[in-house]
């Protein structure tokens, strides 16, 4: 909680007015992240997809996936190295990452945020169309190796469409994920 702080008043600080969609008030986030990947690789999960909009996506991407401060910081300062005819044509807070976690006890589980260019919460059934996929692709019927993640904003999980579709699609046949860790941070802005 300290280095989520620490990482957000330092962005304030060196880049003032930009926009970083801080995670301020929800800095447990980052503990609860840890503590999921920790015990889901104590249970035989090798994979965590994780989904979230903005607010707090840049905390989570150097505390939670280990992107680089660097990285990260050359970014806001728009000196990423060139990434050829296509780069990646998006801003700092709508990469996706992903990295392997190393567990106190030793064990390593992957852990990818997906990309999502908006505000809202499409990355949702996307999410839940990744963690398919892989749990298919790995013929894990248990549906207990890869688990979706989704983050969302307190105002957003009852003001947005898209999470009670997403909720939805476990009861059809073809959709099913096994169950999905659905995490709501109340940072008390109330942004949807």
């Amino acid at each position: 909680v300290v280095s989520a702080q620490s990482f957000e008043n330092f962005l304030h600080t060196k880049f003032l007015g930009h926009k970083r969609f801080s995670i301020e008030g929800g800095e447990s986030l980052i503990r609860l992240l840890a503590t999921l990947a920790d015990t889901g690789a104590a249970l035989g999960v090798v994979e965590m997809v994780l989904g979230m909009a903005h607010r707090g996506r840049l905390n989570v991407l150097a505390h939670t996936m280990a992107k680089p401060y660097t990285q990260i910081f050359s970014e806001f300062e728009g000196t990423i190295p060139d990434q050829g005819i296509h780069g990646s044509g998006d801003v700092k807070y709508h990469l996706g990452y992903s990295n392997d976690h190393r567990t106190p006890d030793g064990q390593t589980i992957h852990i990818s945020l997906s990309p999502n260019p908006s505000h809202l919460e499409l990355v949702n059934p996307v999410v839940e169309g990744l963690v398919f996929a892989k749990q298919a692709a790995k013929r894990d019927v248990q549906c207990g190796q890869v688990v979706p993640v989704l983050i969302h904003g307190d105002a957003s999980f009852t003001g947005q469409g898209v999470i009670t579709e997403t909720l939805c699609l476990c009861q059809l046949n073809g959709f099913d994920t096994g169950g999905t860790v659905h995490v709501i941070v109340n940072n008390q802005i109330g942004f949807t």
